[in-house]
């Protein structure tokens, strides 16, 4: 609710965000029992869930602006295509006098009726003889030489006269001349003055800024859109992911150094993205492939590795033989060769119709779509879902034994679809929900899950409703490493000081293992 005055709006009753988490996670179920817990950056846990245990959310928490990271790049150089890009906005911006202005945007203003972005003017000066310029905002001004990082720069949104909201984020002269180009982070929620909720207690994200100063709080803190979208180089990404990973060590360190008993939950980014971004300089057979850059960037990945194993020894070093220690990842990585375009395949198989079929191309969130005569469409990663009467608005697939034939037949179809290309199957499983899941939530799950073979993943386009003309693509993004197949191309990591008595140990077997660590015993949703 809110009260409308003139241009202004002022809500009278608070809005929230919300976690959708069901169940209780299994920290929540160690504070039942008073056994503590730190939680640091676990995936998904955004907003936090209410806990007294410390926890900090980590993959899943937006920038200020509420989005997964949006950066800005400003630039003199025509030959950059300008506007908005995904991950990202490129500005022009003119040299005159030696002098740049800009504007550096932030959250959507909704104190005003035509909810504007809230933005913050600025300047640059160069000097007119050296590789160095100074930055005016509003309340600062630093100086930064060519290919230097400004560190973290607190900046102050105003609203309305008396509503402001802070974040942080860094600034990146890329280039002066010939050139100017200078890179701005996604602007982050600000850990000392949190505008959405990142932590528990709330003044957990406030008591390490006053220990380490200014951190990410982003949920993927590298940026690799902007190396997608070649405003950051392959160095410079290499150069923010490591500002990334020694701030991590610092913070575990920090946390590791006052763990006494109970449960120290930690996890780390870096091993995940520079995999997305790297993959294609280790697999000659990647359409991304440069011998020149794999000359040069080919052991990012396996260097990531070594310094995992840095920090995974300097842990063995302190423990004793009653703490039980737990390495994990949640999958592993292959290549992403080739793209599937799943509402492609569909519409081509008659699954799903098109109003104006020669606009095939057109569009996107399936406006072009004729839903009284569609039975199944793709929509997000890897879910393909029936469009089922009764709980689709526009449902014409009866449930029961109609709904269920139909989703074994697609199923079964998608398992034989071959890559013209490679003559490899493209999915090796085709997942029917109701035989992988169980539990009050399984009618949120996708009807199918595709799990892909190795080298495939689904297209950039198809999970936004989206119907380019071929099935099948190359991948000729930056991004050229993935999880998106059938667990055995993509098995994860467990390493651990104890004896795993399983024979395929799973991601969820682990929340049972943990509570069994302290003799209480696994939940009925486990």
């Amino acid at each position: 609710k809110a009260l409308k005055i003139g241009n202004l709006v002022l809500p009278v009753s608070s809005g929230e965000v919300k976690n959708l988490q069901q169940g209780p996670t299994f920290w929540q179920i160690l504070e039942e029992h008073d056994i503590p817990a730190t939680v640091f950056k676990i995936p998904s846990n955004y907003p936090p869930v209410p806990t007294k245990q410390r926890t900090i959310s980590g993959m899943g928490t937006p920038d200020l602006k509420g989005s997964y990271g949006i950066s800005c790049f400003y630039t003199t150089d025509p030959d950059i295509p300008k506007g908005e890009l995904s991950g990202g906005r490129v500005y022009e911006v003119f040299v005159i006098g030696n002098r740049v202005e800009a504007q550096l945007p932030g959250p959507t203003n909704t104190f005003k009726k035509d909810r504007p972005e809230a933005l913050i003017d600025f300047r640059v000066l160069i000097d007119p003889k050296n590789a160095i310029a100074k930055v005016v905002l509003p309340d600062q001004e630093f100086m930064l030489k060519e290919k230097e990082w400004s560190g973290w720069k607190r900046v102050q949104f105003n609203l309305i006269p008396t509503q402001s909201v802070s974040g942080i984020c860094m600034f990146y002269l890329k280039e002066i001349r010939p050139h100017f180009k200078l890179y701005v982070s996604p602007v982050n929620i600000d850990p000392a003055r949190p505008a959405l909720p990142i932590s528990t207690p709330e003044s957990y994200a406030q008591e390490l800024e006053r220990v380490f100063g200014s951190y990410f709080t982003k949920g993927l803190p590298a940026d690799t859109s902007a190396l997608d979208n070649n405003v950051l180089d392959e160095s410079e990404f290499l150069e923010l992911d490591d500002m990334i990973l020694r701030e991590s060590e610092r913070m575990f360190d920090f946390e590791f150094n006052r763990f006494d008993s109970g449960l120290l939950f930690y996890y780390i980014s870096s091993t995940d993205q520079r995999q997305h971004m790297f993959w294609r300089l280790l697999d000659e057979r990647h359409p991304g492939y440069d011998p020149q850059l794999a000359a040069r960037y080919g052991k990012a990945v396996e260097n990531i590795y070594i310094e995992a194993d840095r920090f995974l020894d300097r842990v063995l070093q302190k423990i004793d033989k009653n703490t039980v220690l737990l390495v994990m990842s949640d999958h592993g990585f292959n290549p992403f060769r080739r793209c599937f375009n799943l509402n492609t395949w569909l519409f081509e198989t008659g699954y799903h119709r098109l109003r104006n079929p020669w606009r095939q191309q057109e569009g996107s969130l399936f406006e072009n779509t004729d839903w009284s005569r569609t039975r199944a469409y793709g929509i997000g990663l890897n879910g393909l879902y029936i469009n089922q009467r009764g709980r689709e608005r526009d449902g014409i697939v009866n449930p029961g034994a109609d709904s269920e034939n139909l989703i074994r037949e697609i199923a079964s179809k998608l398992e034989q679809v071959v890559d013209p290309k490679t003559g490899q199957r493209a999915i090796l499983h085709a997942y029917v929900a109701k035989d992988v899941y169980h539990g009050s939530q399984l009618g949120h799950a996708p009807d199918i899950v595709c799990g892909f073979n190795e080298g495939y993943r689904i297209s950039w386009e198809s999970p936004l409703g989206s119907f380019p003309k071929n099935v099948f693509v190359e991948n000729k993004e930056k991004w050229s490493g993935d999880h998106m197949g059938a667990p055995e191309v993509i098995p994860g990591v467990l390493i651990t000081n104890r004896k795993v008595r399983a024979e395929s140990p799973a991601l969820y077997d682990l929340t049972a293992t943990i509570l069994d660590i302290f003799g209480l015993p696994k939940t009925k949703e486990m």
